[in-house]
């Protein structure tokens, strides 16, 4: 078992990167020195979504009972469209017990009132489970960020002990507040290994995706996870990877969202398509990868729908190898844990007659 980081330190100087290459390689690298793994026209993507304090303690209405709800989903990036989000649920308690070890919420019912501090919400029905419902929030969505800034707190769970705050969640290149929990990728990017990147010849740009929650602490709920998460491509990222791909280079992933924003956007032929959308489509074993050729990531186990999106990237074998190697050296999981670099496991000549297929400027599947 690969143990969680417990202290909020998005760089620490010790963190390292396992670099799992194509060819079924693993190396040790400090992960401080990410840039040196890159290449000159490689195009790195991060997610600048910022962390909302989407945990809310409040009441139960109709039984008063001490309920947390964590804010989980969202149809649309829009911060005037606030009122509808999907949310997970729990009982009275907090991050000091472990998600799996939560007490269930009083039952809900369609139409029950949630008090939460200085918001208000109500049922608008369940989906699928007794812990997961979409709820309509009251007020102007002026109150909505006044409340949820004054009441909210970082999601967070036991492995972490001290209480978060948003700065502790919140990445150098964080810009709209539509994360429900960080894009912890992009944790190892500071001012200076931009700088590194730039000097090394290596493009960067980003995309923004509303990160969803990693674990409900239920097995059932969680095999539905990711849930829907809407995303924006702007066109200069959109441009970025078609020019990443005409000169050769590769497209790297800072996170398991950006693989999910720009391969849901992606065309059969691997062009992105700039604009807004609704990410619902898994990455998994199956999934042949369009746009990405590599992800840097987290340290996931199987079992985590993250570790599923892997395994587009990366064989079976192979990743077990690549657990077995990080703990034997001690790497750390989690948000505030170490880091992978996964190169995506070949694909025959399918990749060299797609990037044709850009030059020429067709759009028809080749293969």
């Amino acid at each position: 078992m690969i143990r969680p980081a417990a202290r909020p330190r998005q760089r620490p100087p010790d963190g390292r990167l396992l670099l799992v290459g194509a060819d079924g390689s693993l190396q040790h690298a400090a992960r401080a020195a990410l840039a040196d793994h890159l290449r000159p026209g490689d195009l790195l993507v991060a997610n600048d979504a910022a962390t909302l304090p989407a945990s809310l303690f409040g009441i139960h209405e109709p039984t008063g009972e001490a309920i947390e709800v964590r804010l989980a989903g969202r149809p649309s990036l829009d911060g005037a469209v606030v009122e509808r989000f999907t949310a997970v649920v729990f009982g009275a308690g907090d991050h000091r017990t472990r998600t799996e070890d939560r007490s269930a919420p009083p039952p809900l019912r369609r139409s029950d009132e949630l008090l939460l501090g200085p918001l208000r919400a109500v049922v608008v029905r369940l989906l699928g489970h007794p812990r997961l419902a979409e709820l309509r929030l009251h007020g102007t969505p002026d109150e909505f960020w006044h409340g949820v800034a004054l009441h909210g707190r970082p999601i967070q769970y036991a492995h972490v002990h001290e209480p978060l705050v948003l700065w502790d969640v919140w990445t150098s290149v964080a810009g709209p507040p539509v994360a429900f929990e960080p894009p912890s990728a992009s944790f190892v990017l500071d001012w200076g290994m931009l700088a590194g990147l730039r000097e090394r010849g290596v493009t960067f740009s980003t995309i923004t995706l509303a990160a969803g929650i990693s674990s409900t602490g239920d097995p059932e709920l969680d095999r539905r996870l990711p849930l829907d998460e809407p995303y924006r491509v702007p066109s200069s990222t959109a441009r970025e990877v078609a020019r990443a791909r005409e000169r050769g280079g590769r497209v790297i992933a800072l996170g398991t969202t950006v693989v999910r924003a720009l391969e849901h956007a992606a065309s059969v032929a691997g062009l992105v398509r700039p604009g807004a959308g609704l990410a619902t489509r898994r990455i998994g074993p199956a999934t042949r990868l369009r746009v990405v050729d590599v992800l840097i990531t987290g340290v996931h186990a199987p079992g985590e729908s993250h570790h599923e999106l892997l395994r587009a990237f990366a064989a079976d074998d192979l990743l077990g190898r690549a657990v077995a190697a990080m703990q034997r050296a001690g790497y750390r999981s989690h948000e505030f844990g170490d880091s992978m670099l996964v190169e995506r496991k070949p694909d025959g000549g399918a990749r060299a007659r797609e990037r044709m297929s850009i030059r020429t400027g067709s759009v028809r599947q080749e293969g």
